[in-house]
């Protein structure tokens, strides 16, 4: 066991002034999921990448010892400021306080979060917020914990935290924790179109309860892994294996609670998408345009003058949490 699970960690003086760590966002290439569990949950199959859209998260001590989140006004995405968390609710305080638990350190942190992902977007946002903070404050009070510690607490904080700290491509099984990185995945281009409004998780799984049925649902599959095909796809760059391979269980429960996501699909497809999808549990829609950049941009522009919207342009897969400065 290292020092820093017994409240050692690094020695005051020698310790940063602050830490900045960054973490990405991610899509669901492919997600299935199983039937309703008895503790509630499902299990589900998924292919995260993971893409250079970055979550910012800077960490300093808090003199008064609380654990604190405020949002940077560097943030480029619109933030509800009355509905965002900056206490226990934050899940990047739930991160820091944990990590503080487990190794025994005694310090408060305030954090100020610069946000890139849509929130409520199907994109893991919030999980993006905890392994950044999980690394930031690991850095800032010298705890030093290995990856593999920093994942187990991961785990603990929720299903997508574990892969916002690897990064990169995998597989994810259980509900989502018991990854499988790909070792290799080409670079492959994306244009996001987040939503004015988010749907809530359980909400989007609730419907698609409601939407399978009783009957139905005891005939739906436990998932156990991801087609061959797309996994190949992504680390071989087949662009038309990735598109044939898009799945989201999930996709049909988030059109039913938002409807207008349907003429977002239409118009992807006349603007020369490659495949579209439901990222996660939506309502943020992922369009997929290859290994162009400037068929991305090009899709980009088209989508956000006709529909009146935002769009993003991101690539993947992109590198887990990390120290920044």
């Amino acid at each position: 066991m290292n020092a820093a699970a017994h409240g050692r960690g690094a020695q005051p003086g020698t310790r940063p002034r602050s830490a900045t760590a960054v973490a990405p966002g991610k899509i669901n290439a492919y997600f299935a999921v199983g039937p309703l569990r008895e503790d509630g949950y499902h299990d589900v199959a998924s292919l995260y990448l993971a893409l250079n859209l970055y979550e910012r998260v800077t960490a300093t001590p808090a003199e008064d010892g609380e654990f604190v989140a405020e949002l940077s006004e560097a943030s480029n995405i619109e933030v509800d400021l009355e509905a965002w968390p900056s206490g226990d609710g934050n899940l990047a305080v739930k991160a820091a306080r944990l990590l503080a638990e487990h190794t025994g350190v005694s310090e408060g942190v305030r954090f100020v979060i610069e946000k890139h992902v849509p929130i409520a977007g199907g994109m893991g946002g919030g999980s993006a917020d905890a392994a950044a903070a999980l690394v930031a404050c690991d850095s800032l009070w010298g705890t030093g914990l290995t990856r593999e510690e920093l994942g187990r607490l991961a785990e603990r904080l929720g299903a997508d935290v574990p892969f916002a700290l690897r990064g990169g491509a995998a597989v994810g099984l259980g509900v989502g924790e018991r990854l499988s990185p790909l070792l290799h995945a080409e670079p492959s281009w994306w244009v996001l179109l987040p939503a004015s409004y988010g749907l809530s998780t359980p909400r989007v799984y609730g419907r698609l309860d409601d939407l399978r049925g009783e009957a139905a649902a005891r005939g739906v599959p436990r998932p156990d892994g991801v087609p061959v095909a797309l996994v190949q796809g992504l680390r071989d760059g087949d662009e038309f294996a990735i598109a044939r391979g898009l799945h989201n269980d999930l996709q049909a429960a988030a059109i039913s609670l938002a409807p207008e996501l349907s003429q977002v699909f239409h118009a992807a497809g006349e603007a020369g998408a490659l495949g579209k999808l439901v990222s996660g549990s939506g309502p943020t829609v992922a369009v997929f345009a290859g290994r162009d950049p400037e068929l991305a941009r090009a899709i980009a522009v088209q989508l956000g003058d006709e529909l009146e919207v935002r769009t993003i342009v991101a690539s993947g897969p992109a590198r887990g949490a990390h120290i920044v400065r």
